[in-house]
């Protein structure tokens, strides 16, 4: 994984990437919210709600981080991230359905948190700048700690969870 990413030099660019990646995951998530309540599946829009919101928190912290730094622009294709999309928003559309239960959205969001970490923990090994191996080092700790934070509200969910609902009208998908 970690050979798919380019280097990021400098602090600008790696608050660049940070930001865009919270909000980017923040607007998903909330898209997904809405979603869920057009499908009136509101334990998972709650839950997607949830996750935006912390989102938005992530990017308040990166935007302190970066209070006082000229931010470069960064067109989207020239993301240093493995994907089209940022790490934490991989897949979100792909595997989501309006069936889906609160334990599905947790694995999801978890997968996504562990591509973030993974992300930072790789501009942490890689950059040449000091500057960024340590800050990037710190954000792979705090990603470290909200997968954490996501694989005990799983563990819980699990614990109480009832079994998948039925879909009694599936989409027609050509195979």
């Amino acid at each position: 994984m970690s050979d798919s990413y380019k280097t990021i030099e400098t602090l600008g660019e790696l608050f660049v990437h940070a930001l865009e990646l919270e909000h980017e995951s923040a607007e998903r998530y909330r898209q997904l919210a809405r979603s869920m309540e057009i499908h009136h599946n509101q334990e998972v829009a709650a839950l997607f709600e949830r996750l935006a919101i912390i989102g938005e928190q992530h990017a308040r912290t990166v935007e302190d981080r970066a209070s006082g730094l000229a931010l470069p622009k960064i067109a989207p294709w020239e993301f240093k991230w493995a994907c089209p999309d940022s790490p934490e928003s991989h897949c979100l559309e792909l595997d989501a359905t309006y069936l889906m239960t609160a334990p599905r959205a947790l694995e999801i969001a978890l997968h996504n948190e562990i591509r973030g970490r993974d992300f930072y923990a790789h501009v942490a090994r890689s950059s040449s700048s000091r500057a960024v191996r340590e800050n990037a080092g710190e954000m792979a700790e705090e990603e470290s700690a909200h997968v954490s934070l996501l694989e005990e509200w799983l563990r819980r969910e699990t614990e109480a969870r009832q079994p998948d609902p039925l879909d009694l009208d599936p989409p027609n998908v050509p195979g």
